[in-house]
C-alpha cells in the first residue's frame, strides 16, 4: 500500500508527534509498504509565533498537489492541523478522496496559556477540522472520552510505543556524577503548557534536572539556578541521562499521551506525575508510577518503587502493535462507501456523482 503521512511537525524538530511518525514510518516500510512524507522542509517556512524553533510551511498548496499526484497514494493520513494538514484537507475535500486524521496536540489549552484566546473557539475550529475524516486517531482512552464530550466523532485508538533496542538501562552520564540524590529529572520541550514551574518550584532534598529546549529555557534557567538544565540532549545522551536518574517528574498537564514516561519506564525510571490523562492512561499505579495531586508526594512514593517492574511496564508498549492500530484506522482510497462517511460529507459526494451521472447521461443523447 502506497500511504501518505501529512504533517507539519518534521525534522530538525524533536518532539512526540515527530517521534511517533517517525517510528511508524520505519514500520511501515517494514511491513512492505510504500510511505511517502509531506512536510514543511520542502517549503518555503515562516517563525511560528512565540516558538521560532518551529517553522511552517507558506503556501504549500502547489506543493501538496504536485505530491499527491505523483505518489498516487492508497490512502491519506493528516497529521496535524497546521499549514500543511490543512492543504492536505483541502485537496482531499475538493476531490472526494477520504482521508484520516490525528489528535496530537491540545492547542485549545497551548493557546490559551500564550494569549486570551477562549479554548471554546478553539476546540469549535478543530471540530470542523477533523470532522470531515473518515475517522481521527487519539493515543488514549482518557483523550478519546474527553474529544467525545466536546462534540468529536469517528474516534479511533491509536497506541504509541518504546524502542527498546534504544531505550533500556544504561550507565549514568557524567553530567549527573556527583550530584545530590536523589535526582528527579523532566524531560520534553521547556515552555509554559508543559507546567515545568510545578516541578521546579518544589522545596525537594535532591537535585531537579531539565532535559529539553524551549521557549522557557532562559527564563526558568534564571528562576532555578539550583536545578541543572541540560539542553537539548538525543541518541545515547539522554538514555544515560534518564538511566542516571532516580524518579522522572512528569507535571504536564495537557499532554495527550506523553512519550517522555515510556522512555523512562524502559530505562528503568519510576514516573510521578499528575493524576491526569496520559499519566492514567500510561502508568500501572504503585508499579511504574505514582499519581497524586500533590506532585511532591507522588514524587516521594515513586522513589520507592520496583526499578525491574518499570523496564517490564515499559515492553507493553511496542510500535509494532501500535502501527497495526494505524493501519486498522487507515481509510483506503477507492473502497469508501456512504456508511463509513460523516453524513453530510458523504451526501455531498453522492450529490456530485449523480450529476456527473447525468451530464454523461445527456452527452449519450446527443
Amino acid at each position: 500500500m502506497r500511504i501518505t503521512l501529512a504533517t507539519d511537525a518534521w525534522h530538525p524538530q524533536i518532539n512526540g508527534v515527530v517521534t511517533t511518525l517517525q517510528a511508524t514510518a520505519a514500520n511501515l516500510r517494514w511491513r512492505g509498504h510504500e510511505v511517502r512524507v509531506i512536510q514543511p522542509r520542502e517549503c518555503r517556512t515562516i517563525a511560528c509565533p512565540s516558538y521560532p524553533q518551529i517553522r511552517l510551511a507558506l503556501w504549500p498548496g502547489a506543493y501538496v498537489a504536485r505530491e499527491l499526484k505523483a505518489f498516487r497514494p492508497h490512502a491519506i493520513h493528516i497529521a496535524t492541523e497546521g499549514p500543511l494538514g490543512m492543504a492536505v484537507r483541502h485537496y482531499c475535500r475538493v476531490r472526494g478522496l477520504p482521508f484520516t486524521t490525528a489528535y496530537h496536540t491540545r492547542y485549545p489549552e497551548y493557546l490559551a496559556a500564550r494569549w486570551p484566546i477562549p479554548t471554546r473557539a478553539t476546540y469549535a475550529a478543530l471540530r470542523r477540522f477533523h470532522g470531515a475524516a473518515v475517522r481521527t486517531f487519539v493515543s488514549s482512552a482518557s483523550l478519546e472520552s474527553q474529544l467525545k464530550a466536546r462534540g468529536f466523532a469517528h474516534l479511533h485508538r491509536w497506541c504509541r510505543g518504546v524502542d527498546l533496542t534504544r531505550f533500556h538501562p544504561s550507565p549514568a552520564h557524567r553530567l549527573l556524577a556527583g550530584l545530590p540524590r536523589p535526582i528527579m529529572s523532566c524531560v520534553g520541550r521547556v515552555a509554559v503548557e508543559k507546567n515545568l514551574a510545578a516541578f521546579l518550584k518544589l522545596p525537594l532534598p535532591g537535585t531537579k534536572v531539565v532535559i529539553g529546549d524551549g521557549p522557557q529555557l532562559d527564563a526558568l534557567g534564571a528562576a532555578h539556578p539550583a536545578a541543572l538544565f541540560t539542553g537539548f540532549r538525543a541518541g545515547q545522551e539522554l538514555v544515560e541521562l534518564l538511566s542516571g536518574s532516580d524518579v522522572l517528574a512528569f507535571p504536564s498537564l495537557t499532554d495527550t499521551f506523553g512519550l517522555a514516561m515510556i522512555e523512562a519506564l524502559a530505562c528503568a525510571v519510576p514516573v510521578a506525575a499528575f493524576p491526569v490523562p496520559g499519566p492514567l492512561d500510561v502508568l500501572d499505579p504503585g508499579v511504574t508510577g505514582v499519581m497524586h495531586a500533590d506532585l511532591a508526594t507522588a514524587i516521594a512514593q515513586a522513589l520507592r518503587l520496583d526499578r525491574a517492574a518499570c523496564v517490564a511496564g515499559a515492553a507493553g508498549f511496542t510500535w509494532d502493535a501500535a502501527t497495526s492500530q494505524f493501519l486498522a484506522g487507515l481509510a483506503p482510497i477507492g473502497t469508501v462507501t456512504r456508511a463509513t462517511l460523516p453524513l453530510a460529507r458523504s451526501s455531498a459526494m453522492i450529490r456530485r456523482i449523480g450529476a456527473r451521472n447525468a451530464s454523461r447521461q445527456t452527452g449519450d443523447a446527443n
